[in-house]
């Protein structure tokens, strides 16, 4: 979110014979006898051996020329001996400076770097390649090129060039005689006849540097920068500056306004005539005759016309009528950004401000940020200023560029902060009449976002005391609730900032501080804003924005201060009944790490880093054909941070059953299917101090779809067996997860009958965990895959289609397994990817389920994403589930909290947030706890052999309840025709047939999901036969 400018600044240093500036850096590498080019006079390439001379290597350069040669634009470079290729990297090195007329210019390369007796250090040189440059002291070829990127050393841009030993590209032979203690040198005149080994001799090396040539350094002159000044106003003498050669300088100008003049000493003077920007070279010749130039522009303006910030700003328009011209105003400074990349300040007319009805300029903004980083800090909060400078226009925001600052002789009258309630800024048009303008904002705001402060600092605030709200959550898509819940968005939505536009992910900044979040106090999505010192109004990232009047850099408790919304969220609150029922995503809870992945030879992987190149969580890992890999933690350190904080949750949750998304299937990773379920309820045991979990098992391999249709990851029950128990085994749906049907992209659901704990199985009730498709894009399956983005009101995200398929599958199936258990009371549960009210939750609604959570705590929320909360977990009863149902919290423990505190960002900037201990930012879903009165019918005296039983006695034996049809002793339940009728009763209150039990005429009883009534007195006759005494009920 940050924005990169380019300055115009011109700056020509040319030799005071411009005509010889062409041949002398450009021509190609050729004989040169008379000396009229630049030459490489030396070349030592064995610096830092043991026993050399000096302890760098180096190139010395020689001017035979009569003037001056600078070296902008020109590359050293180095090929190695047997190289073929162009050179680039280290092997291309950007020159700089001048070499003087006659003169010489040493440049120092890199060393060899022996431990003993390495050599002396070289006379200072004019310049340093740093590690680049490094040839060999065996052959190659080191070139001067006139180009800033590698080139052959056969190309026409090659100035000179020296190849020697087994140089594959020298000027005629390569030079030879190379050693530790001799260089290459060539005569004193740099005489070349492109011929390397006649132009080099070896001797004791002897580097000169440009002082060597007379203790004088080439002639610069310093760029005065662009100057303005006014026609007939005479401007402030301009004393030029030069460095280098041989002093007193002469100075020359070309170019200067009418009305302006040079004297020989350097000074230009006098009152300008007519307006223009001309651009001006002025020339300082050294008395030895070496001279320099520079140039700059010089603008000349008609009369300074100040101009009104609000007549700048434009009234009722949100782009200035000024916009690409210069302009003057003043104001008050009353923001300043010399850090973090805003570089500017906000300026407002003296004296604007207060309420609405102190507005002077009703529609128009008394306020305009500046832009320049050396302008913000030239001034400080409460300056009077004179600005003059271009105005346009950036991401919709008025500001004046590239300005001439001037502090004001006679302070204006002090900007007085806006007290304008939010809620009366209705529209962008009411909002960008007090763009840029000092505010006290009015009113309560909460946090409705805090994603983006991992990443830039900001939080998006909502004006009210709730956070935004997903229309589609509030209700059905296109619906007049789904639309109105998009306008109050709209209208109480605004983003508080940190006066930075810095990316703190990025290796640049994660050594800055993140800005408002500490160890010890989050801010999370709910928490109430109380500001505590005026901010600017503006408009910037297509977003309306309150900013700091200074970059925070800290917890910004001088700014504003937010309540600790995590204070009341220690726990969930009391839902009462006897049994509670939750759903917890996980997030990607994988024991098999991604480093394990790749050890055991799974696949590969990629990996999000901490600050310091650590691995901290997988970015995506593949297999054979890129299969899909795990998920979750990079390794074994960042998977005990993660689980850590999800055990704490889950203990703190007081469930009875949970049911899990996001578990490790680890049946894809070589494993039993459970071995991730079964690793998290030791750990969740280990947390409570004894054995208080257990989970579901998973059906048996053949009632499982096949391996190659489940995901990666899967859904799961665990449940607290001194609570519940449970009542058969567990289901999952098959037959539902081939190519093209709705499971073949989601996760099956998964359903397990249980009882309260001492209750019969008559007291059964169904719980099916659910995952359903997500809304994120990819290849739509059904017709209604794709998103709908022409309105939040309708956008149900992708696979909306799909997860309305999986919605009637679900319900089918649930039903279909309660049947079989003999129940009626089935509670769906789990991440859905659907919000409230969207078409798929509208499926289970028209088949009479109720979702408990909008029902019972409607402000709660389960996700949060883009600055809006919604719920896409939920818990659904049909009508006997709903009677037993007590109460619902939604325990905002994950959604609402910033990132930052997640294992998954450990590390990642300087100050260090992750707490494994508690359990907020354990996953990125809340979980939603729901308590039941589950029902107990009460359990008979167990059977006793000894014991005298008449009609009607109830007993119990092997986990059911039997009734004496006669008096008995010491006979066993069980016999079909024996003295006891085993007494099963569905929930609705129907007989269950069973083999001993007598039923007479009229008797109705259940019988595999089916009811029968009976035609005659029976006993030991199942339901079923055509000729039998039952007859099916529809």
């Amino acid at each position: 979110m940050s924005r990169a400018f380019v300055w115009r600044v011109t700056l020509v240093l040319s030799l005071s014979t411009a005509g010889l500036a062409g041949p002398l850096l450009a021509g190609p590498a050729s004989a040169n006898p008379a000396g009229t080019a630049l030459v490489i006079s030396e070349a030592y390439v064995n610096g830092g051996s043991s026993g050399a001379s000096y302890l760098n290597k180096f190139v010395e350069l020689y001017n035979p020329t009569s003037n001056a040669i600078p070296l902008g634009g020109n590359t050293l470079q180095y090929r190695a001996p047997t190289s073929t290729v162009v050179p680039s990297g280290s092997q291309v090195f950007a020159l700089s400076g001048t070499v003087a007329a006659h003169g010489h210019f040493l440049i120092q390369l890199p060393s060899n770097g022996a431990a003993t007796n390495p050599g002396e250090p070289l006379p200072t040189p004019d310049l340093n390649t740093g590690t680049s440059i490094n040839p060999g002291a065996g052959g190659g070829t080191l070139y001067i090129a006139a180009s800033a990127s590698g080139v052959l050393p056969t190309d026409s841009a090659v100035i000179d060039k020296i190849g020697w030993g087994t140089s594959n590209s020298p000027e005629g032979s390569a030079a030879t005689g190379n050693s530790l203690v001799l260089s290459y040198q060539r005569d004193a005149a740099g005489t070349d006849t492109d011929n390397n080994a006649a132009d080099f001799h070896t001797a004791t090396p002897a580097p000169q540097n440009a002082a060597s040539d007379g203790g004088t350094t080439p002639v610069t002159v310093t760029d005065p920068g662009t100057r303005n000044a006014t026609i007939g106003t005479a401007i402030a003498p301009l004393t030029l500056a030069a460095t280098g050669g041989t002093p007193p300088y002469t100075w020359t100008a070309t170019g200067l306004p009418a009305g302006l003049a040079i004297s020989e000493d350097g000074v230009v003077t006098g009152t300008p005539t007519a307006a223009g920007t001309s651009s001006v070279t002025v020339t300082a010749t050294d008395s030895k005759g070496a001279s320099a130039s520079a140039s700059f522009s010089f603008n000349v303006t008609s009369a300074t016309t100040v101009l009104s910030i609000a007549a700048i700003q434009g009234t009722n328009t949100d782009t200035s009528p000024y916009a690409n011209r210069e302009v003057t105003t003043e104001g008050v400074v009353t923001a300043t950004y010399t850090t973090g990349g805003f570089n500017g300040f906000f300026l407002e007319t003296g004296g604007a401000g207060g309420g609405e009805a102190d507005d002077a300029t009703p529609g128009a903004s008394d306020a305009i940020f500046v832009f320049g980083s050396a302008s913000a800090g030239q001034v400080s909060i409460g300056d009077s200023v004179r600005v003059t400078g271009t105005v346009q226009e950036y991401q919709g925001l008025t500001e004046i560029a590239f300005p001439a600052v001037t502090k004001l002789a006679n302070p204006l009258p002090p900007v007085v902060p806006g007290v304008i309630p939010w809620a009366s800024l209705t529209t962008d048009a009411q909002k960008e009449a007090h763009e840029g303008e000092l505010i006290l904002p009015q009113g309560d705001f909460t946090v409705s976002d805090n994603y983006d402060t991992n990443w830039y600092g900001s939080f998006t605030l909502a004006a009210g005391d709730t956070p935004l709200r997903q229309p589609t959550d509030a209700g059905p898509p296109g619906s007049a609730q789904a639309q109105a819940v998009v306008a109050e968005n709209a209208a109480r939505m605004v983003t508080l900032d940190d006066g930075a536009s810095w990316n703190y992910s990025g290796s640049a900044n994660t050594g800055q501080p993140l800005p408002w979040l500490t160890p010890g106090h989050a801010v999370s999505v709910g928490s109430k804003v109380t500001f505590n010192q005026p901010v600017i109004l503006e408009y910037r990232f297509s977003l309306w924005n309150f900013q700091p009047v200074r970059q925070v850099t800290d917890d910004g408790a001088a700014v504003a201060t937010f309540s600790d919304a995590r204070a009341g969220n220690q726990q969930p609150a009391a839902v009462g009944g006897n049994v509670r029922l939750a759903t917890f995503n996980v997030q990607n809870y994988f024991p098999t790490t991604g480093e394990t992945y790749v050890a055991n030879g799974f696949g590969t992987c990629t990996y999000f880093t901490d600050r310091a190149g650590n691995r901290i969580a997988v970015d995506r890992c593949t297999g054979p054909g890129n299969s899909p890999g795990v998920r979750g933690a990079a390794n074994d350190a960042n998977f005990q941070r993660q689980q850590a904080k999800i055990v704490t949750g889950i203990n703190r949750l007081g469930a009875s059953i949970v049911s899990l998304e996001e578990v490790e299937n680890s049946a894809k990773f070589g494993k039993t299917r459970d071995a991730a379920l079964a690793q998290l309820v030791d750990a969740l045991n280990a947390a409570a101090g004894s054995t208080v979990w257990a989970y579901v098992p998973s059906p048996a391999d053949d009632k499982l779809p096949p391996l190659s249709e489940q995901d990666v990851i899967r859904t799961a029950l665990i449940y607290k067996p001194a609570d519940v128990a449970l009542v058969g085994g567990s289901v999952v749906l098959t037959g539902h997860s081939g190519p093209g049907q709705p499971f073949s992209i989601a996760r099956q659901p998964l359903a397990q009958g249980f009882k309260k704990a001492g209750a019969t199985d008559a007291d059964a009730f169904l719980v099916v965990a659910n995952h359903w498709k997500s809304k994120g894009s990819g290849t739509p399956l059904y017709d209604g895959d794709t998103e709908n983005t022409s309105s939040p009101a309708v956008n149900q995200g992708w696979f909306n289609a799909t997860r309305v398929r999986q919605a009637q599958d679900t319900s089918a199936f649930a039903t279909q397994v309660a049947a079989s258990l003999g129940t009626n009371r089935i509670f769906l549960v789990g991440d859905f990817n659907a919000y409230t009210q969207e078409d798929p939750m509208q499926v289970l609604y028209t088949n009479g389920y109720t979702d408990l959570g909008s029902a019972l705590d409607p402000s709660g929320s389960t996700y949060a994403y883009n600055g809006l909360l919604g719920s896409l977990d939920h818990v659904l009863a049909n009508p006997a589930a709903r009677a037993m149902v007590t109460g619902a919290d939604v325990w905002q423990i994950n959604a609402q909290e910033a990132v930052a505190y997640s294992y998954s960002r450990y590390n990642y900037n300087v100050t260090l947030l992750f707490n494994g201990s508690d359990p907020f930012a354990a996953a990125d879903h809340n979980p939603v706890v729901v308590g039941l009165n589950a029902p107990v019918t009460p359990v008979a005296p167990a059977w006793s052999a000894s014991k005298v039983y008449n009609t009607g006695d109830k007993v119990s034996y092997q986990g059911s309840t039997w009734q004496a049809t006669w008096w008995t002793q010491n006979q066993a339940p069980g016999d079909p025709y024996g003295p006891w009728q085993q007494i099963v009763t569905a929930p609705d209150g129907t007989a269950v047939w069973t083999p001993s039990r007598i039923f007479t005429t009229g008797d109705t009883v259940v019988y595999q999901g089916k009811k029968y009534v009976a035609q005659w007195w029976t006993r030991n006759q199942a339901p079923g036969d055509q000729y039998g005494p039952w007859k099916s009920v529809a």
